[in-house]
C-alpha cells in the first residue's frame, strides 16, 4: 500500500475489517483471530482509535513477535506484515480453516469490535451459515454507471463524515466491493430501487383495524436505497401511533404513545439481522394493541444469550449501519429498549421461531385520556421511587461504586442510571464528593 492509500483507510475510521492500534500488545492476537474468523482486515499499529497517527517502527522482536501467535493459532495461521513510514501494517486474510482459537478463546469480527463467543456458539453459527456472506457477495447486475444512487451516497458521505475521500477507494475501503464489483451491500445501500436485484429485500408495513390479521386499512410496500426504506417505514410506523398529552405542572408535553428509540432499533435490527438469501421480506404488522416487527433469519445463538451477545449474519451491512449512527454498540440494543419500553409502563417481547425472529411491542388499544395518563404516571413514579431506593441502598453498601457497577446490579442502561442518581442529586438525597474518578457518594 503506497501512503496516501493508507492516509484514505485511516479516514474511513475503524470497522468491520479496519483496526487501529497505538502500540503493539498480546490484544493483537485477538484481533488476528477475529478477522481470520470473520472476512479478514487490516490492522494498522502506530495509530489511534480516533485516527491521529503516533507512529510505530517495526523490529525483529515485534515480527516474531506476530507471526508467533498467528502460528501458535489453531490451526495454525500466518499473517503479512508490512511498514510504511512510521506505520506498521499487519495483513490478516479470511481463515480457510474457520473456525480459529488463539490461547484457547474464539473471536469473531462484529462490527468494529472483536468479540470473544463460546466455542459451541462460534461452531454453530459457520455450521449454519455454512461460511457465506450475502452482503460479501458481488453483484453481476449491478452497473456502476446506471445504477448507483447519487442521492443515496451523498447523504452516506454526509451522515458518516467521510467527504474528500475518492469513491472508488471508499467503496473498497467499506467493503463494499467485492473482486472489483460493487457487492450485494453496495448494492443496498446505494441502489436506486431495490427489486431490480432484490425481489425479497423491501419492506412491508401493514395497519390492521383491530387485533387480528383481518382487516386491513392501508398496506405500503417501500423500495428504495436500504436507507430511505428505513427512514420511510420508521416515519410509516410512527404516523399511525397516538400521541399523549402529559401535563408537568403548569406545562403540556406532547409524546408520542412508544418510545421512538425502540421503533428504530426494532426496525433496523429487522433490516441489518434478517436471512437476505430466505424470500421472506422484513413485515411491520400495526394492530390495536401492539406492534410487531419480523424478519425472515433464526438466531445464530442460543435464546437465552438475547441481550448479551450478537452474531452479526450480515456484518457488512451491521458496519454500514453503525458508521451511519443507526446503531449504537453491537449487541447493546435489546437491553436498551426493555429499559425504555418499562418506563412507558409497556413491554418488548423477542420471540425466535426456526426461520423466524420477532419484536413485539405493546401498545394501547385506544387513545387514552389525560386522567388515564396521569394514574400510569403515578405507576411509573412508584416504580422509579423504588429504583432509586435500590441504588441509595447499592451507594450505603459500597460509597464508591461507579455508575457501571450500578447499571449490572439494577440492569439499567448507564444514561437510566445519570438520569436517577441526577434526581436523588436534585432531591438532595445524596451527593458527590472528591473528583469525578476515585470520589465516592454520601447519603444524606
Amino acid at each position: 500500500m503506497d501512503k496516501e492509500a493508507i492516509l484514505e483507510l485511516i479516514k474511513t475510521g475503524e470497522g468491520y475489517t479496519l483496526e487501529f492500534k497505538e502500540g503493539l500488545s498480546s490484544t493483537i492476537g485477538k484481533e488476528i483471530c477475529a478477522f481470520a474468523n470473520a472476512s479478514g482486515g487490516k490492522i494498522l499499529i502506530g495509530v489511534r482509535d480516533d485516527g491521529r497517527i503516533t507512529g510505530h517502527k517495526q523490529n525483529n522482536a515485534d515480527l516474531s513477535f506476530i507471526q508467533d501467535i498467528a502460528r501458535n493459532m489453531d490451526p495454525s495461521f500466518s499473517v503479512q506484515i508490512e511498514q510504511k513510514d512510521d506505520i506498521l501494517i499487519v495483513h490478516v486474510p479470511e481463515g480457510k480453516e474457520k473456525p480459529y482459537t488463539v490461547h484457547g478463546h474464539f473471536y469473531l469480527r462484529i462490527g468494529a469490535n472483536s468479540q470473544q463467543l463460546r466455542r459451541d456458539d462460534i461452531r454453530s453459527f459457520f455450521q449454519q451459515e455454512n461460511q457465506i456472506f450475502f452482503d460479501k457477495k458481488g453483484n453481476l447486475d449491478f452497473d456502476m454507471d446506471k445504477d448507483l444512487n447519487d442521492s443515496a451516497y451523498g447523504i452516506f458521505i454526509e451522515k458518516a463524515r467521510l467527504h474528500s475521500i475518492d469513491r472508488g477507494h471508499l467503496l473498497n475501503n467499506l467493503n463494499l466491493t467485492t473482486q472489483g464489483r460493487m457487492n450485494n451491500a453496495g448494492v443496498l445501500f446505494f441502489c436506486k430501487r431495490v427489486t431490480p436485484f432484490f425481489m425479497n429485500a423491501t419492506v412491508v408495513c401493514v395497519l390492521y383495524k383491530g387485533a387480528e390479521r383481518v382487516d386491513i386499512i392501508d398496506k405500503k410496500e417501500f423500495d428504495s436505497d436500504f436507507q430511505a426504506n428505513f427512514s420511510n417505514a420508521f416515519m410509516y410506523v410512527t404516523s399511525k401511533l397516538n400521541t399523549h398529552f402529559i401535563i408537568k405542572g403548569k406545562e403540556r408535553e406532547n409524546r408520542l404513545e412508544l418510545p421512538e428509540e425502540v421503533l428504530r432499533e426494532a426496525i433496523i435490527n429487522a433490516m441489518i439481522h434478517r436471512d437476505y438469501f430466505s424470500q421472506g421480506r422484513v413485515h411491520i404488522d400495526i394492530f390495536l394493541d401492539r406492534i410487531e416487527i419480523y424478519n425472515p433469519g433464526r438466531l445464530l445463538f442460543d435464546s437465552k444469550d438475547l441481550g448479551r451477545i450478537s452474531i452479526a449474519r450480515n456484518p457488512i451491512i451491521a458496519d454500514m449501519a453503525y458508521r451511519l449512527g443507526l446503531i449504537e454498540r453491537v449487541g447493546s440494543g435489546i437491553n436498551r429498549m426493555r429499559a425504555l419500553m418499562a418506563t412507558y409502563g409497556r413491554t418488548v417481547k423477542f420471540t425466535t421461531e426456526s426461520d423466524w425472529f420477532r419484536t413485539t411491542i405493546s401498545r394501547e388499544a385506544m387513545a387514552v385520556e389525560k386522567t388515564r395518563e396521569k394514574t400510569r404516571e403515578k405507576t411509573r413514579e412508584k416504580t422509579r421511587e423504588k429504583t432509586r431506593e435500590k441504588l441509595i441502598n447499592l451507594i450505603k453498601e459500597n460509597q464508591s461504586i461507579t455508575t457501571g457497577e450500578l447499571a449490572e446490579r439494577t440492569g439499567l442502561t448507564s444514561k437510566g442510571i445519570e438520569w436517577n442518581l441526577a434526581k436523588l442529586k436534585k432531591q438532595g438525597r445524596i451527593r458527590r464528593t472528591g473528583p469525578d474518578k476515585g470520589g465516592r457518594w454520601e447519603v444524606i
